[in-house]
């Protein structure tokens, strides 16, 4: 296990950024291919944006924003949508929700109705993508060898989608946050800890401690998107996770959940609790549990939508 760092935050950042592997230059130009209204939708605007990020493919997306809002600056939010096996759905899910989510309302529609503005992308091998036809392990496989990581391409969409978002005169650069489940929450934590940008970070069902994980004999219950070659060497869950501190961060976990082993839960709300309080700034990390598998609930809505409306809705005082 990697010892405690001592390096800079902004160093550590560029170490976890280097384990990614080879990728295209941030510096790439923004190109938008295609970009029309897909309309109205219960209180929001939704349009449809075909993005050049990467010179590999292109990057489908949802933007929405909350109708009659458009004379002040908004807060917004890069939604990370789920893997779940549905290589089909990926940026659906955030206009249309979970069919194993019933009664919970599509994330576009509860971040509107809090006056937030929405970005989501289709990730690399899901939606309209054209590596879903090549699958996700060829797609792997092949970066692989190249010296590059799945992972890392689909870091690399979520920060170009970050200086996008933050780059529109109607949203508010100081109020940006990225929320995810499953997959999704991993990118959040890990998009929150590369890019300080990022003011809020809320993740769903998969704050995993790496060791924990294979403690418990769960390694093989994560898609091979999830691994990257060298991590364990120089960082654990913690560490990366600190490097969030000390912007607010809400984590919701199920104690029953098999891709989030229980203790690695302890470990890591001792680990950042303490990491939180040297930052002066305790009240920022909540992680909230219940006695269930990998789901979200109500209650975790609940819980989530007073985080936003305390750390994000609101121009916070400076």
């Amino acid at each position: 296990m990697p010892t405690a760092p001592t390096a800079t935050p902004a160093t550590r950042r560029r170490q976890l950024y280097r384990l990614l592997g080879d990728l295209p230059s941030r510096r790439r130009p923004i190109r938008i291919l295609e970009r029309r209204s897909h309309g109205s939708m219960d209180g929001y605007e939704v349009e449809y944006i075909l993005f050049e990020f990467n010179g590999r493919e292109p990057v489908p997306a949802y933007y929405i924003r909350p109708a009659g809002r458009d004379g002040e600056p908004l807060p917004a939010v890069l939604y990370n949508h789920w893997h779940g096996g549905d290589y089909p759905l990926g940026k659906n899910g955030f206009i249309h929700g979970f069919a194993g989510h019933p009664g919970l309302r599509p994330w576009a529609a509860e971040l509107a109705m809090q006056g937030i503005a929405g970005l989501c992308i289709d990730h690399w091998c899901f939606g309209e993508r054209p590596s879903r036809q090549r699958g996700e392990s060829a797609v792997a496989k092949e970066m692989l060898w190249r010296g590059q990581t799945l992972w890392g391409h689909m870091l690399y969409d979520s920060l170009r989608a970050l200086d996008w978002l933050a780059a529109q005169p109607n949203i508010d650069a100081t109020r940006l946050g990225t929320i995810g489940m499953s997959m999704g929450s991993t990118m959040a934590w890990w998009l929150a800890a590369l890019d300080p940008r990022v003011a809020v970070c809320v993740d769903l069902c998969c704050l995993t401690e790496f060791n924990a994980l294979i403690r418990a004999g769960h390694v093989d219950y994560h898609s091979l998107y999830y691994y990257v070659p060298g991590l364990l060497k120089q960082f654990t869950t913690g560490h990366i996770n600190a490097l969030i501190a000390p912007r607010p961060h809400l984590s919701l976990a199920g104690n029953l959940d098999e891709l989030t082993p229980p203790d690695g839960l302890d470990q890591l709300d001792g680990e950042l609790r303490t990491v939180y309080a040297a930052a002066g700034a305790p009240d920022n990390w909540k992680l909230f549990r219940q006695e269930i598998g990998h789901c979200e609930t109500p209650d975790m809505r609940q819980e989530i939508l007073a985080f936003l409306r305390q750390h994000l809705a609101q121009p916070q005082p400076r």
